[in-house]
């Protein structure tokens, strides 16, 4: 395929994730198709201009096929997690040299002393910053320049020769301008991979290794608009969080290096058992020689996002109660079910007016909009009878500009075998803590793609008094299989800061979290 005609990353094309092999519909005649990134042997993502696809819609497109939506997970521990004596042991002496840890997350401060050896040069193998250049919608001049050597048609990736150039620089960013403005990719690779500064009384868990890091762009509008996620949440796309993985793996095997990949973001979105595009990735990734992945558990016990219901044998339906608040009234939010294998449900709704819509009926590649006479209201159902993934019927839900108050759906038993269910609430950072469900359930709370099987998925607890993070996410997943593996310190941590510093002394902070949690279990994996 020849090279793309626009830039890949502008908000005016739409990605969709492709699955070879699958019964999913390509877009149009594969000869036609304008772009196109290959992620592995089973995925690709392409491109497509967004005015052609356009409007977005389970009725056109399948599931997985949409990409999802994915946030971050956070909001004395190196002894508490066995580091410190694992350093100290002459059978041992653990820091992680010859190892490559990989980010993917929202960035580093490459100029940060913790990243640095002690000449001052940089422990950072490459960076591929995928939201340079800025968003233009055409290709850049000198595209071979700027775009990475595994296979990726747009962001910016920059060597170690390059970062090294930039830090003997007096402007560094002029030269690299590749920056973290969240802080929490850079939190993240310090707690993991920082340096030692004695004089701090702060070490990083693998203080030896060196980095590759993935600076993710921002997902796209229309992405928010279809999921109805609030444009200044932080939200990234599953497809370039793919891509990532791609480029960590290319540059472990160009390398000759054991990886480790760390991956502290997570979505509600999805089955929850693994069956996901970026489930599948990571599961490949993780089955391979030399390969550990590390993922983030989530922080979602004890904020009302799932519900867990059960409609006996000859009970009608269950009525499901959400408390709406006011910031979601002013765009809305989505709710997934997933029925137990086998089990089929269809839904009606009552409005906080009492309102009242009956059963809608399942019609395939059917879409669903109900305006509401008392309320500002548009609830839109899709029906997916198997969904590709999980074999399992997913019913999709979209609230705009629901009315706050108490709303219920109700959620009838239309083909019986064991009348289970599974509801969730969009993650936290996509919608307020006023939005809960009424009578919800903390078990299986895993955020996707902590449920992949392989992967190892850390929880948080709190080292300072051994007892677990409150909202630490809980298992099975929803097929029973174990998880988390097991869990680490995250309640409170120290850790480097994106700000100005005085000569080698760097600004501290501190997050919680099961991504700060997950940060520190990369240099205890034996391949370290």
């Amino acid at each position: 395929m020849a090279a793309c005609p626009f830039n890949p990353a502008s908000e005016s094309i739409a990605d969709f994730i492709y699955r070879y092999g699958s019964m999913q519909q390509i877009l149009g005649n594969p000869e036609d198709i304008p772009c196109m990134d290959y992620v592995s042997y089973d995925f690709a993502v392409i491109y497509t201009p967004l005015e052609t696809v356009e409007p977005i819609s389970l009725r056109k497109y399948s599931y997985y096929t949409i990409p999802g939506l994915f946030t971050l997970l956070d909001s004395s521990n190196m002894e508490a997690s066995g580091i410190t004596s694992t350093f100290n042991s002459p059978a041992l002496s653990n820091k992680g040299r010859g190892t490559l840890i990989g980010f993917i997350d929202t960035g580093i401060d490459y100029t940060n002393p913790l990243f640095r050896y002690p000449d001052g040069t940089t422990r950072i193998v490459s960076i591929w910053d995928q939201s340079l250049p800025a968003d233009t919608g055409v290709i850049p001049p000198g595209v071979p320049d700027y775009y990475p050597n595994s296979g990726a048609s747009y962001g910016t990736e920059y060597t170690r020769a390059e970062i090294n150039e930039a830090l003997s620089s007096d402007s560094p960013l002029a030269l690299v301008p590749s920056t973290d403005t969240n802080g929490h990719g850079t939190f993240l690779a310090g707690i993991a991979a920082g340096g030692s500064l004695p004089e701090q009384e702060f070490t990083g868990a693998a203080p030896e290794c060196e980095l590759v890091v993935v600076k993710l762009k921002p997902a796209k509008q229309y992405l928010r608009d279809f999921y109805l996620i609030p444009s200044d949440a932080p939200a990234f796309q599953e497809n370039d969080i793919m891509m990532g993985i791609k480029y960590l793996r290319v540059m472990a095997y160009r390398l000759g290096r054991p990886l480790v990949l760390l991956l502290g973001l997570g979505t509600n979105q999805g089955s929850h058992e693994g069956t996901s595009p970026l489930s599948i990735s990571l599961q490949d990734i993780s089955r391979s020689l030399g390969t550990a992945t590390v993922i983030a558990a989530g922080n979602e016990t004890g904020k009302g996002h799932h519900y867990q219901g059960t409609i006996p044998s000859g009970q009608d339906r269950d009525d499901v109660e959400i408390r709406v608040g006011e910031e979601e009234s002013k765009l809305g939010f989505v709710i997934e079910l997933w029925s137990s294998t086998a089990d089929t449900a269809s839904v009606g709704f009552v409005s906080p007016s009492g309102e009242t819509i009956g059963r809608i009926p399942i019609i395939a590649n059917n879409e669903t909009s109900i305006p509401f006479l008392l309320e500002s209201t548009v609830i839109t159902v899709n029906y997916k009878l198997i969904e590709s993934g999980s074999g399992r019927q997913l019913i999709f839900i979209r609230f705009e500009t629901p009315t706050a108050g108490i709303w219920t759906v109700r959620v009838y038993n239309t083909q019986f075998l064991t009348g289970q269910f599974h509801m969730w609430l969009p993650v936290t950072n996509f919608i307020s803590d006023e939005t809960v469900f009424l009578r919800p359930n903390p078990y299986t709370t895993i955020t996707q793609p902590g449920n992949t099987g392989f992967p190892i998925t850390v929880a948080a607890y709190n080292h300072l008094n051994n007892s677990i993070y409150i909202n630490s996410s809980r298992g099975f997943t929803i097929t029973g299989y174990i998880k988390p593996d097991l869990t680490a310190p995250g309640v409170n941590i120290t850790g480097p800061a994106v700000g100005r510093r005085n000569g080698s002394t760097v600004a501290m902070t501190t997050r919680t979290g099961t991504s700060v949690a997950a940060a520190h279990v990369p240099a205890q994996q034996p391949i370290c």
